[in-house]
């Protein structure tokens, strides 16, 4: 919904009442005084920013700035989203009352608007409260898995985990979670947007989250949840002798988010000796002080204190997560002294591989395969298809997103297949179906279990990925982004590539690279198919083109859900046998320059590179 376009007001008319109605409802002292001072400065540039247009409820649910007005996330924002997503769940479920849903929250803080993760979880359980449903609400700060875990262990209707992951430190967000376990994916997003319309004035106790304390309707689920999360976990530790023995040592950071205990009691669930936390890092602090962004993807950056821990300690293996621990990275010492960060795509294979392993010894039954998976993302490295194609299990590619891999995981669950793992390139990995979400709880451990059983082979990690690519052919990808603010150029760009040359033509060539194929998400179409449409599912809220080159290459380029990028993901591959690793990154490398160049124009449309 387009700010400009509320009933066909003229703008300061429109700002003018989400103003004066904000002033009704707003009852945190601190954001309604920030507005209240800006009315009487006249400070139009700094209300338009607050009220100019209502967040947007989407799939991934809302995440934004916290601060005051429409535009942010604040107590009165979380409240009204909140009506919405309650009234719109009585609808869908006659059980509510007696099922009730799960909420918990990261560790999120912003002074100065008085929001807070956790004040946020607590009005969000009051809205339901106050309807007569029941609410497990955690006692302390949990990673996001524990959410869709919840659901799934309490069959409750829904679950909201209030987080950013690893936005910069302003943002805040609200993430749902159906009853099957899995993030939302449509209509559900359009349903609760127009439910959260309908619901806009806070009910009478909206603002009294003192009366849930006594509510025999709240429930706290985390010391059995937590519990039960460990004991699940067991069941995917293979190796439990090795780790008792083993000499690897980790160093584990939770970059100011909060990981710390949950990793080290999934290490001692699988009776490995807990890793060294970065003392700086460990606990939770909401302005992640010693990192720009708390980002793990972003590199050796976020991982600088790691690696000095790491050296002081002897250890070979660092492991980090995201604040809100879903996501993992994974870097190791290699022989010449130097840390290599692996690549998400990279871990997803030695994941994969390791998973398909462990599987296949417990099931020497070769039937079996017929009825075991493995998912990816449309935007991941095809490494766990070259897998699949020589072992005879499934590989399944979904759109990018774990919404899509969790909602498609179930499905195969309900009919009574294995899903043995899924990931995205995005360092999120699910290897145990019991959360069908990203989960860099589970992801930490059994990378450590991996480490230390191919120590015994006298192998690392980085040896065992070689062999991988040997043995399945390398899979060299290359991904990175352009930051883009103004969405009239980006729909330009996209533009442009659907009319290259001449008017409803793509490009048949990038520089000197043939192109072959076209998958257009955004469009539904695609020229490998008989009759040029796509078998994935479309979106024309979002851009993304798919190329496929005549050397074997593939690039995605896409526009993100959640933050001002345009992103590209690149990769070559190459059939089982001696190809030459160097030979093929050389090639990618070229390829991707020319994507660059050609195809974003980042002169033209004036598009910021990833900073290094």
């Amino acid at each position: 919904m387009a700010a400009a376009e509320v009933g066909g007001l003229g703008e300061n008319t429109r700002l003018d009442q989400e103003t004066a109605q904000w002033l009704r409802w707003d009852k945190n002292f601190l954001t309604l005084e920030v507005v209240k001072r800006l009315i009487a400065e006249g400070n139009k540039e700094e209300l338009g920013k607050c009220f100019g247009a209502r967040l947007e409820f989407g799939t991934a649910g809302l995440r934004a700035a916290m601060g005051p007005g429409i535009s942010h996330m604040n107590d009165l924002t979380i409240i009204q989203t909140t009506q919405g997503f309650c009234r719109y769940l009585e609808k869908q479920f006659s059980d509510l009352k007696q099922k009730g849903i799960v909420i918990s929250f990261d560790a999120r803080a912003h002074p100065s608007s008085g929001g807070s993760s956790r004040r946020f979880a607590r009005l969000a359980a009051t809205t339901f409260i106050s309807q007569g449903i029941p609410v497990y609400l955690f006692s302390d700060i949990t990673p996001t898995p524990f959410v869709p875990f919840t659901v799934s262990r309490l069959k409750l209707c829904a679950g909201i985990m209030i987080t950013a992951s690893h936005n910069p430190k302003q943002d805040n967000g609200y993430k749902v979670y159906w009853d099957n376990g899995a993030q939302i994916i449509s209509p559900h997003d359009k349903g609760i947007s127009q439910a959260i319309e309908e619901n806009l004035e806070p009910w009478p106790q909206a603002w009294d989250d003192s009366l849930i304390d006594s509510s025999p309707l709240l429930h706290n689920p985390s010391a059995s949840i937590n519990n039960d999360y460990f004991e699940d976990l067991k069941k995917y530790c293979f190796h439990r002798s090795v780790n008792r023995e083993t000499k690897v040592k980790f160093v584990h950071t939770s970059v100011h988010g909060v990981g710390h205990n949950f990793v080290q009691s999934a290490f001692k669930a699988f009776d490995l000796v807990p890793p060294e936390a970065v003392p700086e890092q460990k606990d939770p602090d909401p302005e992640f002080p010693t990192v720009k962004y708390p980002n793990p993807e972003e590199g050796k950056g976020v991982l600088t204190l790691s690696f000095a821990l790491a050296d002081k300690t002897k250890a070979r293996i660092v492991l980090a997560n995201d604040p809100d621990a879903d996501r993992l990275a994974v870097a190791e010492k290699q022989d010449s002294g130097e840390w290599r960060v692996f690549s998400g795509n990279e871990l997803g294979a030695l994941l994969g591989w390791w998973l398909f392993t462990s599987w296949k010894e417990k099931n020497q039954d070769r039937s079996a395969l017929k009825d075991t998976y493995m998912l990816s993302s449309t935007v991941s490295s095809k490494i766990l298809r070259a897998i699949a194609l020589k072992e005879g299990f499934h590989f399944e590619e979904t759109l990018t997103g774990f919404k899509w891999m969790g909602n498609r995981a179930k499905q195969l669950i309900d009919q009574g297949k294995t899903v043995l793992f899924a990931f995205e390139e995005a360092i999120g990995y699910m290897c145990c179906p019991f959360v069908l979400d990203k989960d860099g709880v589970s992801a930490a451990v059994i990378s450590a279990e991996l480490a230390s059983f191919l120590a015994t082979k006298n192998l690392s990690l980085s040896q065992q990925l070689k062999a991988i690519y040997v043995e399945y052919g390398y899979h060299i990808t290359k991904a990175s982004y352009f930051i883009c603010h103004d969405q009239d150029t980006i729909k330009k760009l996209f533009e442009n590539l659907r009319n290259y040359d001449g008017k409803n033509n793509y490009p048949k060539a990038c520089g000197k690279f043939e192109i072959s194929a076209i998958r257009d998400l955004t469009t539904g179409y695609d020229d490998s198919q008989p009759d040029k449409k796509a078998v994935l599912p479309t979106s024309k809220s979002s851009q993304m083109i798919t190329f496929t080159f005549a050397n074997g290459g593939v690039a995605t380029m896409r526009t993100s859900g959640t933050e001002p990028k345009i992103k590209y993901y690149a990769e070559l591959c190459a059939p089982p046998g001696n190809s030459d690793p160097e030979q093929l990154k050389k090639e990618l490398n070229e390829l991707v320059s020319a994507i660059e160049e050609h195809f974003f124009q980042p002169q033209k449309y004036n598009l910021q590179p990833k900073a290094d």
